[in-house]
């Protein structure tokens, strides 16, 4: 995700160059005569402000609605599966703010990729998209065969013994997803125009390496940031698993890309 160096782009896991679909490579490829559908030149067009307002719209529909589902059900017995809508309300959050950090601080490359929404590449997909059938499978299909969930229930079902600890759980989580998105979005910020989601092969005119603020205690912030608030989504959804998966996973993908960096 951060592409305060020469040879590093993108910092979160799994980000891929975007595909050849857009509205310019269309033409490119086709012609300027070429009639177009209109929600191919509203989608798909890389700055195009209702591609861009679209994408944002969503985002917040995500945000409004997986929140209104995490409080109902929190209000009907703790219903277990609040947990999978503060996740995606977290994803929802998350997303955002990668365009709105992006058009605010480096306005040049605030297209609709920056929204990272398809750029992260199928694994990313999948492993959010496990995260979110691991926490319901563990809550309604197959309790018996997934590890006891109670110690990340509220406190309010607690016995008053274990309440504490339990709570400490969620604290610990909720505290690490703020931590987590705080580093990564103000990284970005501060380096402004030298930070690109794209993986960067060569120096930019105009680039220049960031060291002072967040970078000069954190080399890479925006990985740090990122591993610790995907660690901090599975620890406030309970999931054992893929808690355990994304800490592998995230820890080796960031090792071996900043290693690359400087190979």
């Amino acid at each position: 995700m951060d592409s305060n160096s020469t040879s590093s782009g993108d910092e979160s896991a799994f980000y891929r160059q975007p595909s050849p679909t857009t509205l310019s490579e269309h033409l490119d490829n086709h012609g300027s005569n070429t009639p177009i559908n209109p929600l191919f030149r509203v989608i798909d067009s890389k700055r195009s402000p209702a591609a861009i307002s679209l994408r944002a719209f969503f985002l917040g529909l995500t945000l409004g609605v997986s929140l209104t589902l995490a409080f109902q059900a929190i209000e009907a017995h703790y219903d277990p599966l609040w947990r999978a809508w503060v996740f995606l309300a977290a994803l929802a959050v998350f997303h955002f703010l990668e365009f709105y950090i992006t058009a605010r601080y480096n306005p040049p490359a605030a297209t609709v990729s920056a929204f990272l929404l398809s750029q992260n590449g199928y694994a990313y997909n999948v492993a959010h998209a496990l995260a979110f059938l691991e926490c319901v499978l563990r809550s309604y299909v197959a309790p018996q065969y997934f590890p006891d969930r109670a110690y990340l229930q509220p406190i309010d079902t607690l016995m008053p013994s274990k309440g504490p600890i339990r709570a400490m759980w969620l604290t610990l989580g909720f505290a690490m997803l703020a931590l987590g998105q705080g580093i990564r979005s103000f990284a970005m910020a501060h380096a402004g125009t030298n930070f690109n989601h794209l993986v960067q092969s060569r120096k930019k005119a105009g680039h220049v390496l960031v060291t002072d603020g967040i970078y000069a205690w954190l080399r890479h912030p925006s990985y740090f940031g990122f591993f610790w608030w995907g660690l901090a989504t599975q620890l406030i959804m309970g999931n054992v698993g893929c808690l355990a998966g994304y800490a592998v996973v995230l820890w080796r993908f960031f090792k071996l890309r900043i290693e690359s960096m400087y190979s």
